[in-house]
């Protein structure tokens, strides 16, 4: 078939070069109205002027409602999550996100509730039931795939951790130590001569002490979605002790909130400068066993504070033993934004820096349970660090 074959009046290629062009093309086709009906709606959000005017969507909520329930009905889920941001971004929609019925019509995804978390303190009581709906749809969700992969990877690696390998008597595993020295056996002396002994786990606190520092500046609205997931399923086992901190230029501790991770996302408030210097300084005072303690800080380390302070602090967490690693973003993109001389800087006192995958940080949470090298595991994940 030619090109102008496949570009003819009335073809499939023709009608979808016209959807794809837009109502501007110059093609010289009708369309029918399931066809101009789906035109309509990309040219609400992509038509010329669109960027500038705000009014593609006309100026009230309930057109907008129409607008997305249109496009759920014409498109699959992950394309109208697609137009839904980019909606938010060409036509200032934000202020929309305050009426409760162009939420009811949303298609949740972590972008929407990121957004909505930016707007909690000015959206109007009406709209925060219908919020948090959204949100703990999208929660539910990502708890849904996340948590049991989580569960699992730390509770096998808690169980390889936990087994003491210098244990007094009364504390030595004797059928584990028997299996391990079973190539030590001594025929004539018809016994096993225990070289290696295993203990039982301690017990009475927790074998691993876990604190996320989370950046809450409106750059890592995504991040602190996954993050709070992560924390509250973490939280939800008992070997393990979570605290959870967000900050900007303050810092909240948002630990007594992690049996319930909807909780924890409005507990948050984006936007905002960045002070990691006073984050740091707040998080040293959780450190209680820092030879058992992963502190994993989430940001893009673009520093407001004191950079002095803020690297003599983290400096001083790793020297007292404490696992540090830098997540210069935990969300899908894969391609941060970061202050490049702070990541050398604390790449350089032996902090690994990286963007991390949801995906992927439940290995890298029991990589850093069992003390593996992170350099080590970020590497073989095909991860790039900084």
């Amino acid at each position: 078939m030619t090109n102008d074959e496949q570009a003819a009046p009335g073809s499939e290629a023709a009608r979808r070069w016209r959807l794809v062009l837009g109502q501007d093309a110059a093609l010289p086709l009708q369309l029918d109205a399931a066809d101009a009906a789906i035109d309509s709606a990309l040219h609400a959000l992509y038509g010329t002027g669109s960027e500038t005017r705000h009014g593609g969507l006309g100026g009230s909520a309930p057109r907008v409602a129409r607008w997305l329930g249109d496009i759920r009905q014409y498109f699959p889920s992950s394309v109208v999550q697609v137009m839904q941001k980019d909606a938010l971004d060409r036509l200032g929609l934000q202020q929309m996100l305050c009426e409760p019925e162009m939420l009811a019509a949303v298609e949740p995804d972590v972008h929407l509730v990121a957004t909505l978390l930016s707007l909690n303190r000015v959206m109007p009581n009406k709209t925060r039931s219908t919020a948090r709906m959204v949100v703990a749809r999208v929660v539910e969700e990502l708890e849904r795939k996340l948590a049991a992969p989580m569960r699992q990877a730390v509770a096998g690696s808690l169980n390889r951790a936990a087994r003491n390998r210098r244990p007094r008597h009364q504390d030595i595993d004797w059928l584990r130590t028997i299996r391990a020295n079973l190539k030590h056996y001594q025929a004539d002396y018809q016994t096993v001569i225990p070289e290696t002994r295993i203990g039982f786990a301690r017990r009475g606190r927790s074998l691993r002490d876990i604190v996320l520092c989370v950046d809450q500046s409106g750059s890592m609205a995504s991040s602190v979605v996954y993050a709070s997931v992560f924390a509250a399923v973490l939280a939800s086992i008992r070997t393990v002790s979570t605290s959870v901190v967000v900050f900007d230029t303050a810092v909240v501790d948002l630990t007594p909130m992690l049996s319930d991770p909807v909780e924890v996302l409005f507990g948050t408030q984006l936007g905002g400068g960045t002070d990691i210097n006073r984050a740091l300084g707040y998080c040293q005072q959780l450190v209680t066993q820092p030879r058992e303690t992963i502190f994993v800080l989430i940001s893009d380390l673009y520093e407001g504070g004191n950079r002095t302070e803020m690297l003599s602090r983290a400096a001083n967490l790793v020297g007292s033993g404490v696992q540090v690693v830098a997540l210069l973003a935990l969300d899908d993109s894969g391609a941060p934004s970061y202050d490049h001389a702070n990541a050398a800087a604390l790449t350089a006192m032996g902090i690994p820096c990286f963007a991390c995958t949801p995906d992927l940080f439940p290995d890298l949470m029991a990589a850093a349970i069992q003390k593996q090298s992170l350099e080590q595991w970020a590497s073989q994940a095909g991860i790039v660090r900084a």
